[in-house]
């Protein structure tokens, strides 16, 4: 579309690219230059960050409400705020972890995925329009956390020791096989799940905006800046432009599902006897 668009005008269009992800600042504090390579920096909210915290008091706010009055006959809310509760503790955590283990972990498996959700979900939402998760810092951030809770709650159980063969040693393998497993198995289980659990998120949240705005801002081109021969294209580009904004609403659910799904799975592996 660029190549065609580049002929038939002289100035062209210019894609998006990850430079429409770095919004500048809502509130700026201060700029300056760093030492370390002489980079720029300024100091500042953004917006990801402002979203952060109101998908955080937006999810304590609605589930605070929903479990304050509980009766034996349920209202709406408390009736969605039950259903979405019984969707997490059962399908996530028991399903997952088992059924001796599971409870301890649904609150933050609860918290987790509808914090994700609600992040996700602020990108097709007007006023925000803009995913969370498409910073990978953001993105890394939980990640780490997870990290952190699966071999602590592993350490916990089973020592620091006993966890590292755990994960590292595969049961029923013996002799100069284990020279090749268990350095692959550490870099897999202890090292890279954090990226791949960080990246997964923030490459869909990423790449699933980054085609909106393609879509959106294309067709407008085409049919603004170019001939009414191109008119088709540009009608193309905002229906497609439709239908990934319906198909990012499946994508946000699945991604928050997704995570959540593998921190529990994590957890699961990591209260195991045997690897």
């Amino acid at each position: 579309m660029s190549l065609i668009i580049s002929a038939a005008d002289g100035e062209g269009f210019t894609p998006p690219g990850p430079a429409d992800f770095n919004l500048p600042p809502i509130f700026e504090f201060g700029s300056g230059t760093g030492e370390f390579l002489g980079q720029a920096y300024i100091l500042g909210i953004t917006k990801p960050m402002v979203q952060i915290v109101v998908a955080a008091i937006l999810v304590f706010v609605v589930f605070y409400a929903a479990s304050r009055k509980r009766a034996m006959v349920p209202g709406k809310l408390q009736f969605v705020g039950e259903e979405a509760y019984g969707f997490v503790r059962n399908s996530l955590g028991r399903d997952i972890i088992g059924s001796h283990d599971f409870q301890r972990f649904v609150p933050y498996l609860f918290a987790l995925f509808f914090f994700i959700l609600v992040n996700n979900l602020m990108a097709s939402v007007p006023g925000f329009q803009f995913p969370t998760f498409s910073r990978s810092g953001m993105v890394y951030s939980l990640a780490i956390m997870s990290w952190v809770i699966y071999n602590a709650v592993g350490i916990h159980k089973h020592g620091f020791v006993g966890y590292l063969k755990n994960q590292c040693v595969p049961s029923g393998i013996k002799g100069p096989m284990l020279l090749l497993l268990v350095p692959l198995e550490f870099m897999s289980n202890i090292l890279v799940r954090p990226v791949t659990l960080a990246l997964r998120l923030f490459a869909n949240m990423f790449a699933g905006h980054l085609l909106l705005i393609l879509f959106a801002l294309g067709g407008e081109y085409i049919l603004l800046h170019l001939s009414i021969a191109y008119a088709p294209v540009g009608i193309l580009a905002w229906l497609l432009f439709i239908a990934v904004a319906f198909l990012e609403l499946l994508i946000q659910f699945l991604q928050a599902y997704v995570f959540v799904l593998l921190n529990a799975m994590y957890i699961q592996g990591a209260l195991a006897d045997e690897h």
